[in-house]
């Protein structure tokens, strides 16, 4: 089963995705993919390392992701927490739009390759950008609808989609089966 929990900053998606975790009751493989470009981002990744049970393992993946899920135990529950920041990883790191293209493609593969390989839950965190005030740069805005393309992509191989705000959820759901 893979879940896609998507909302706005401080919505609720991580916490939630450690509280499947925790009830889920065998192995937990943890996938982080912030990277460390300023003393915030230290502060908060350190945060979350200490938020974190000790007998959970965690992989940090700012770039490599797709691969990092193919190679994740398969008897352990996985969160990968969260694509928003892959995604601006990734378009620091990444020459063209067909790379990134490309990058987003691979993890749809790797998601759907995991769903179909195992029987232990997936849990996948993204932020919902393309609800705010509209960014006032070029690169602002491409990376809001990257980031839409990107959602859309998981959601669609996802078998439950949520939307988080204030810690509460409302299941999202393919429109074509409600039409």
């Amino acid at each position: 089963m893979l879940t896609f929990l998507v909302g706005g900053a401080r919505s609720g998606k991580s916490t939630l995705a450690v509280q499947m975790a925790e009830h889920h009751g065998g192995a937990v493989h943890f996938l982080a993919t912030a990277e460390p470009f300023d003393d915030d981002l230290r502060a908060r990744i350190a945060r979350h390392r200490a938020e974190r049970p000790t007998g959970w393992s965690t992989g940090e993946v700012p770039l490599e992701l797709p691969d990092a899920i193919v190679a994740a135990p398969t008897d352990a529950f996985l969160i990968v927490d969260c694509l928003t920041v892959w995604l601006g990883n990734l378009t620091v790191h990444t020459e063209s739009p067909f790379e990134l293209a490309n990058h987003i493609d691979d993890l749809s593969s790797a998601l759907r390759q995991r769903a179909h390989s195992t029987d232990v839950p997936t849990v996948v965190v993204s932020n919902e950008v393309g609800m705010g005030i509209h960014p006032d740069s070029e690169l602002g805005r491409q990376y809001r609808d990257d980031l839409g393309r990107l959602n859309q992509q998981v959601a669609a191989v996802a078998d439950r989609t949520l939307l988080l705000v204030a810690g509460r959820a409302i299941r999202l759901d393919n429109p074509w089966e409600l039409l």
